[in-house]
């Protein structure tokens, strides 16, 4: 009888094919369901950190309306924020650089954000844009500080 009880616990030592493919199969059928979820997330996130960046609240609106009251005007283009005037009486009004670096003005997806002053939408201040995660101007996936219609 002592026997028998030895060469049981011998044999089972390890697991069998069966169950490490049972095992394998359900973790599969979880990340099935949990990866398309955290992808939805960070697209969701790429695009509240756009919609940040150019609302009217945003750092880069807040940083536009710094640079009004030090230049007496908006800029011509976004990268007056961070290069000083060439010309002696705007450079010595102007208080800057009022962002680190031209990289501050890049959308989550890596293109430039979109400006334009006066803007169409918003004659007596600026247009301010992403073209979003399709990197092309003018398609619904643009994100702006004015409704497009």
């Amino acid at each position: 009888m002592k026997m028998s009880r030895r060469s049981r616990s011998r044999r089972r030592g390890g697991f069998t094919l069966l169950e490490v493919l049972l095992v394998v199969g359900i973790i599969a059928l979880l990340a099935a369901f949990v990866v398309p979820s955290f992808m939805g997330t960070q697209r969701r996130a790429e695009v509240q950190i756009a919609q940040t960046m150019v609302d009217d609240g945003g750092h880069v609106a807040s940083q536009l309306r710094i640079f009004r009251l030090h230049m007496g005007r908006l800029p011509e283009e976004l990268k007056e924020l961070v290069e000083k005037p060439s010309d002696e009486d705007d450079a010595a009004k102007w208080g800057g650089p009022y962002l680190e670096s031209l990289d501050k003005l890049k959308d989550p997806w890596g293109s430039e954000l979109q400006y334009k002053c006066p803007g169409d939408t918003n004659e007596d201040s600026y247009d301010l844009w992403s073209i979003g995660p399709d990197r092309q101007d003018g398609t619904d996936d643009d994100i702006a500080n004015f409704k497009k219609g």
